[in-house]
């Protein structure tokens, strides 16, 4: 007997074939028949007429490592139909490490509140190795199925010790621990290895301010966690650092492919960017070039919707990439913020990184900053530029002003890229840019595009730029062949992660951010999606229900429904 029989549903296989009608019999978590029709032998029989039968989606670029030891089912991903999560990005990850010191890399990234990090410090395990922390999260409820990388910067601070890690270069003997922890790390089943060079990413604790410990290693360190993954082809995860053109050089050099194995090479990330409106169009020929004529394996990474983000007056992740911004990111309190704006030298120097236009990643446009939330209620929906016109006041000056006088009272929002349809449309089905980057668990209250996959498969079915099973293969079948997961296809011996749409319902526009009290996280704040409600009618995770009719199930997160996936051999 069956312990699940899906009937009379459109099942698409997540390897772009044409969808077939059909009943799917599982077993055990696995897919055990597909058939035209199967017997109604079954504990449970699923009557899917009338929707798409589709692979568990696959977010490829998460920071959830934090939150996974906090509220392990992951429900704000789950309930958007993913079923496996690639963490230990942007070279953070607890694999390795004291407790105090991995909060204090992440925090700031993820944006959990202190009190939600002493929680996870006075209830994390020890564990000492890599193939221990493997062990430590197969133990865990998690919901989606795990694809961990290692991330460099955990690596280089539990090596060198955090304050060297970010002030020094390693010694030979550390560089060869380092190495050798790393080799160790992937031969237990780690995916890959993850670096960043981003200098938005930032600390907090003692080192507020000062980026992680990935950003202060140079090439011949990076080289060597690239040839490892090189040796034993798994996944190099980069972000190049945007104020160092220099950092795309070395990245290229890392990825080339001609007299020996093309390293698995990711980069974050391919955005069509509002401070530079032709900059998209560069990674098309640069892609072309570098996997058809270097024989490399490299693949961009691009967001499926406009990259919004949400801000609290001057304490905003928009501000890490200069001095006076990370200085106000860096308080903690608003009386230390107001102790910097009343002095008339800080004042000065954030107007003049403002205003300065060289390398900036965030537009920095007044205009297009609009006030969401603030005491002032005439001003909500207006931008800076607008009040300041109103005002008669220059827009920088009163920028300031506003950001001294309301601090986190006045919220607001701008868009930095891919909110034109057409460069949006063609980066998600370019053949090397794959569609991720939802940075899902970071910035919670910031951002949250935990629907990424659903926003691409509304855009393909509104817009026509990609048929429905191409437009699932790429958050399915597509990655999970990139990154060597065993999952994202619907077959026989398959995992039963896998999920039942609503087709009629995915005709509307992209789902808005909301702001809601997560009771996950116990009540803190967070960005999130919903709209999902009636495109999602179920989800599996290993034959398991998780979502039914849009809602969460009472299991997740207290149940394991997902593993901690092992790379395909």
């Amino acid at each position: 007997m069956l312990d699940l029989l899906i009937q009379n549903g459109l099942i698409f296989d997540g390897l772009g074939s044409a969808p077939i009608r059909g009943d799917i019999g599982i077993q055990k978590g696995r897919i055990i028949a597909i058939s035209p029709s199967l017997p109604n032998n079954a504990r449970e029989v699923v009557d899917a007429s009338g929707l798409w039968v589709t692979p568990g989606f696959i977010d490829i670029h998460t920071h959830y490592d934090l939150e996974l030891e906090i509220a392990p089912g992951l429900s704000e991903s789950v309930r958007h139909g993913v079923t496996s999560v690639v963490i230990g990005n942007c070279s953070l990850s607890v694999a390795v490490g004291k407790p105090q010191m991995l909060a204090d890399i992440f925090q700031r990234v993820e944006t959990l509140s202190h009190r939600l990090i002493e929680k996870w410090l006075k209830q994390s395990l020890s564990w000492h190795t890599p193939a221990e922390y493997l062990n430590h999260l197969q133990q865990l409820p998690l919901g989606p199925n795990v694809a961990p990388l290692f991330g460099h910067s955990a690596l280089r601070a539990h090596v060198m010790g955090l304050e060297r890690s970010l002030t020094v270069q390693p010694s030979k003997t550390e560089l060869k621990t380092m190495q050798q922890i790393a080799a160790d790390a992937l031969d237990a089943g780690f995916f890959g290895i993850s670096i960043d060079m981003f200098p938005w990413h930032r600390m907090s604790g003692e080192w507020r301010g000062c980026s992680i410990p990935s950003q202060h290693a140079k090439l011949g360190e990076y080289a060597m966690l690239a040839n490892l993954c090189r040796q034993r082809d798994r996944v190099f995860q980069v972000t190049p650092n945007l104020q160092r053109l220099a950092s795309f050089l070395d990245i290229l050099r890392m990825g080339l492919g001609i007299g020996q194995r093309p390293l698995r090479l990711t980069v974050l990330s391919a955005l069509d960017a509002v401070h530079d409106r032709k900059l998209w169009r560069i990674f098309s020929p640069l892609l072309f070039i570098w996997n058809r004529i270097l024989r490399g394996n490299v693949r961009f990474q691009t967001l499926t919707e406009p990259f919004t983000i949400y801000s609290d007056g001057p304490v905003t992740p928009l501000f890490e990439e200069f001095s006076t911004g990370a200085q106000l990111n860096s308080c903690e309190s608003r009386q230390e913020r107001q102790k910097l704006w009343q002095s008339e030298r800080f004042r000065r120097q954030f107007r003049q990184e403002w205003s300065n236009p060289w390398r900036k990643s965030f537009h920095r446009q007044l205009e297009l900053m609009e006030i969401v939330r603030c005491p002032e209620v005439s001003w909500q929906g207006l931008s800076f530029a607008e009040i300041a016109r109103q005002k008669q006041q220059d827009p920088v000056d009163f920028f300031i002003q506003a950001l001294h006088h309301y601090d986190t009272d006045l919220g607001w929002v701008a868009t930095g890229a891919n909110d034109r349809l057409e460069p949006r449309l063609a980066m998600m089905q370019h053949p090397y840019i794959l569609p991720g980057f939802t940075d899902a668990g970071a910035h919670v209250r910031n951002l949250g595009y935990y629907d990424g996959a659903l926003s691409l498969l509304k855009q393909a079915v509104t817009t026509h730029f990609l048929s429905p099973e191409t437009a699932i293969h790429r958050v399915t079948g597509e990655p999970a062949q990139w990154f060597r997961l065993d999952t994202g296809v619907l077959k026989i011996g398959a995992k039963a992660d896998l999920v039942l749409l609503n087709p009629q319902a995915l005709n509307q526009p992209i789902s808005p951010q909301v702001e809601i009290s997560d009771p996950v996280l116990d009540g803190e704040l967070r960005r999130v999606k919903r709209g999902s409600d009636d495109i999602v009618q179920a989800v599996y995770i290993n034959g398991i229900q998780a979502v039914h009719q849009g809602q969460v199930c009472e299991q997740l997160g207290r149940e394991q429904l997902g593993t901690v996936l092992s790379p395909i051999l």
